[in-house]
């Protein structure tokens, strides 16, 4: 397989829980109306809940992919991911709905554990950390049009067709990875599926002090863009009152950060992973912390808010792919279990602390800025351990 294809293979399978949220967002005022949900802010559980079922599912597809290879499971995952978003679309409460979204979200882990499982098996050092970023920044592409594609449906149609418009994604890319992508897990790498190997395995990844720490920093980062992917219709909506110009501005800022992802790619071989993504948590708790003094002293205009929120989002770009890279690059020979951990953490613990801090909205943007503040802050003191207080030192050859 050529490297853009692996790339963009990828990409298409992580881009395929980017689309389960963002192309969400321009129908949660719909849904609720039609499914007769009160409350606004729990409009929000349709994130929630495919959120916590695919940080759920992560932990049980890495230990069967580290032993019976990538392909199988992947293609199970696929099936459930179909399934639940053509039941989704026919469900006739939300209580059944968010049953669906939380099934749904099970099937597309096995995208994510395989997908970064992958690349750890065919790549190490800065090179995965640069492979990284590229699908990163591919991947980001979908926040820049999906809000647009939701908010294009519901126009001719109701918001069922949105979940049929995943199903139509996630069989296009099930048809290209069973045609295409070979099985990358060394023979010698595979582990037996008992549970003293599963126990064993998930102890080497969580004894492990600079994976741990940096899957800790990473679930922290995360958590911040949930919370703002939670609340983000009831910001533009209701503090700025964009209109249909909210799929507009919420893709020009996830176009900031498909870009600073692309950047990263071009950087992170000369500068390392170490300095580039430390240099870039120092800079992103900077604007977080300005952002929330600003919040709390003046009643912050439009332009203002996108200016410090895309400020914020050229460091981000530095930080998934590297600090996924930094967790997985010791880890090699359980990729698979490796990968479900980080990605549980990113997603069940990172959506927890996103809605923490998406329920905390009070019709400001302060409870989003004080999110972005206190993850940075938690972030950095998990960097501070894992490096033992020494930070932007090089471990890896320029490549």
């Amino acid at each position: 397989m050529p490297r853009w294809e692996f790339i963009a293979l990828c990409a298409a399978l992580m881009a395929l829980n980017s689309l389960a949220i963002d192309i969400m967002l321009p129908a949660l005022q719909q849904i609720g109306a039609s499914l007769g949900v009160e409350n606004e802010n729990h409009r929000q559980y349709v994130i929630t809940a495919y959120i916590l079922g695919f940080g759920t599912g992560q932990l049980f597809f890495g230990p069967i992919s580290d032993r019976f290879g990538r392909r199988a499971p992947l293609v199970v995952g696929l099936i459930i991911y179909v399934a639940a978003v053509a039941a989704a679309a026919a469900a006739p409460s939300f209580g059944i709905l968010l049953a669906c979204r939380v099934v749904q979200g099970i099937g597309a882990a096995a995208t994510r554990v395989i997908a970064v499982s992958i690349v750890r098996d065919t790549f190490e050092g800065r090179r995965m950390a640069e492979v990284m970023s590229l699908i990163f920044m591919v991947f980001m592409a979908i926040p820049v049009v999906a809000p647009g594609i939701g908010q294009f449906i519901m126009l001719f149609a109701t918001w069922h067709w949105i979940f049929v418009t995943m199903a139509v994604g996630a069989l296009i890319v099930s048809t290209w990875s069973l045609l295409r992508l070979p099985e990358t897990l060394h023979p010698e790498y595979r582990r037996p599926l008992t549970v003293n190997a599963v126990v064993g395995g998930f102890r080497i990844v969580l004894t492990n002090r600079i994976a741990l720490c940096y899957a800790f920093a990473s679930t922290f980062i995360f958590g911040a863009m949930f919370g703002f992917i939670n609340s983000a219709q009831q910001i533009y909506l209701e503090v700025f009152h964009v209109g249909e110009l909210f799929p507009l501005i919420f893709a020009g800022v996830a176009g900031v950060l498909a870009f600073s992802n692309f950047l990263n790619a071009r950087l992170v071989g000369k500068i390392g992973m170490r300095r580039l993504s430390q240099s870039a948590l120092l800079l992103f708790l900077g604007i977080s912390m300005i952002w929330l003094v600003v919040s709390l002293e003046v009643q912050m205009p439009l332009w203002l808010f996108v200016a410090f929120f895309a400020g914020a989002m050229v460091p981000f770009g530095c930080l998934g792919a590297n600090f996924n890279a930094l967790a997985m690059e010791p880890l090699g020979e359980l990729a698979g279990t490796a990968s479900s951990i980080l990605g549980f953490m990113q997603t069940f613990l990172g959506g927890l602390l996103g809605t923490l801090i998406g329920q905390a909205y009070n019709g400001t943007v302060t409870p989003l800025a004080a999110g972005f503040c206190s993850v940075s802050v938690a972030a950095l003191l998990m960097i501070l351990i894992a490096e033992r207080g020494r930070l932007f030192q090089p471990h890896n050859p320029p490549v």
